[in-house]
């Protein structure tokens, strides 16, 4: 757990679970409370948070593309669309991430 704190990748991955939880929470729960009972207040919350940790996914996955010599086409586009689709980030992690 210490790792996670004190190394880029481990930092990465640690935001990679959080930006994929929020992803989560804002397309499984916040949308459906939204549109279909017309409740927009847990996508006011949400929607700023993911976008928030959604930024410091990316920056940080360019950091960490550079600092690692990851060549853009075998790894770090796979990395940065992984956060576009629900789930991709928990599966980044197992596949890439935590091998590194």
């Amino acid at each position: 757990m210490k790792s996670l704190l004190t190394t880029p990748i481990g930092r990465l991955r640690l935001i990679c679970y959080l930006e994929g939880i929020s992803l989560l929470l804002l397309v499984f729960v916040a949308a459906p409370l939204k549109y279909g009972m017309d409740n927009p207040a847990f996508t006011k919350i949400l929607g700023p948070v993911h976008g928030m940790l959604f930024l410091l996914f990316m920056f940080n996955t360019l950091s960490v593309g550079v600092e690692y010599n990851w060549k853009f086409r075998e790894t770090t586009w796979k990395v940065i669309l992984a956060c576009f689709i629900p789930f991709g980030t928990f599966y980044i992690d197992k596949k890439i991430l935590s091998k590194l």
